[in-house]
């Protein structure tokens, strides 16, 4: 078996405040050839993250010292393209929700298999490492721009700070303008086929994509929404 330096290994910070469930799922990832930090609380993780800048954080909600939530937001803001995979014993439909419009990219809920928390990281690792291959250098549609080389979007030349799933689906749109994609067919083009998530993430990441290239949110002049099928990217506006 080939052995990577921590130059090229992927690195996982794992944040749970219970630790027999943290040691658990550190043993799992390191089995399978990850660099593992923890952290039992939310400043530890803040530190922890600061310090080793992993590009894989496993975040518990309910931590002692913060809402999980807010630490996501807190790194979030730090860094838009880390990977951040929520793992909670809350399994509401509303919980999920708000952990994906915050930026997670993906929600597993306790009791879980370590192996699936496992194969999950690699798949948004595979869609990370084949996501940007472009067939085109620039995209470009009315106010926005999509540079593929720099993995960055612009709206009238500002900088726009897109979460990965967010600069994948516009650039998805914009590769795709004037064409009515359905639910379906967004899933398997940002999230790739294997993707096991909640597909109500689709409308969320719709919802905070509008909010970053929108004028008005209310009456978006650019991304449409097809009822009863999916959305559209308007390319005239």
């Amino acid at each position: 078996m080939q052995i990577l330096d921590t130059a090229t290994r992927n690195q996982v910070l794992v944040c749970e405040d219970d630790d027999h469930i943290r040691r658990f799922i550190s043993i799992n990832l390191s089995n399978n050839g990850f660099i593992v930090y923890e952290a039992a609380d939310g400043e530890s993780a803040i530190q922890s993250y600061s310090a080793n800048q992993p590009n894989v954080i496993v975040l518990d909600i309910m931590l002692p010292d913060a809402d999980g939530f807010e630490i996501c937001r807190r790194i979030r803001e730090k860094d838009p393209s880390v990977i951040i995979v929520f793992l909670t014993a809350r399994g509401q439909d509303l919980d999920k929700i708000k952990g994906l419009e915050i930026g997670a990219d993906d929600y597993i809920v306790k009791p879980f298999n370590p192996l699936e928390l496992v194969a999950r990281i690699h798949a948004i690792l595979r869609r990370m490492d084949n996501r940007y291959i472009p067939q085109r250098h620039i995209l470009e549609s009315g106010p926005v721009r999509v540079d593929m080389n720099s993995n960055k979007a612009f709206k009238h030349d500002e900088v726009i700070e897109l979460t990965p799933k967010e600069f994948q689906m516009l650039r998805t749109f914009l590769e795709n303008p004037d064409t009515a994609l359905s639910r379906n067919e967004l899933l398997n083009l940002v999230w790739g086929e294997d993707f096991v998530g909640d597909p109500k993430t689709v409308d969320v990441h719709v919802r905070k994509l509008r909010e970053k290239i929108e004028d008005d949110c209310s009456d978006p002049q650019w991304i449409e929404t097809v009822w009863g099928l999916g959305y559209r990217w308007r390319k005239d506006g």
